[in-house]
């Protein structure tokens, strides 16, 4: 494991735990040339995931690009890089429990959009203008319509 800061091979691990899904292993480290440390995350290399694409292409799973497009969501609000990490690990982990290793991205933003509905309203309308390409200003009140109506308590008369 090279050092982020200085590129030196050697360094030893301070502290290891499991995330709370059990699905990677933290890793604490120092490096032994210039003492910064440095955080790892160990996972287990699983099946590839194929992505089909709206137009039909197909691209092997990025979590990488996934953790991007929710860190932009979610930009100067208040969650926790914990809390996209941990969104991201289970939306990997329920794409990998389908019987199948080609997923649409469809499926994959209606997951994403699903879970920043609860997480956090203002992360949901920057994700879904993207994913839904709202063209004009009515897709976007329309969606921000739907969103607070959704919120609101059924009444009974």
């Amino acid at each position: 494991m090279k050092c982020p800061y200085c590129a030196h091979n050697e360094n030893q691990v301070l502290d290891s735990r499991d995330s709370e899904d059990l699905s990677s292993v933290r890793r604490r480290r120092e490096c032994l040339k210039c003492n910064k440390r440095f955080t790892t995350y160990e996972r287990v290399d699983t099946v590839d995931l194929a992505v089909i694409k709206k137009d039909g292409r197909r691209e092997q799973f990025n979590r990488d690009k996934l953790l991007m497009g929710l860190k932009k969501a979610c930009e100067k609000r208040p969650i926790s890089m914990e809390t996209i990490e941990e969104t991201v690990s289970e939306i990997e982990q329920d794409l990998r429990k389908r019987e199948t290793t080609e997923i649409s991205s469809r499926v994959i933003g209606e997951m994403v959009m699903r879970r920043l509905r609860v997480l956090d309203k203002v992360a949901y309308i920057r994700f879904a203008s993207v994913y839904r390409q709202f063209e004009d200003l009515e897709s976007f009140e329309k969606e921000v319509h739907n969103l607070l109506n959704s919120d609101k308590p059924i009444r009974s008369a």
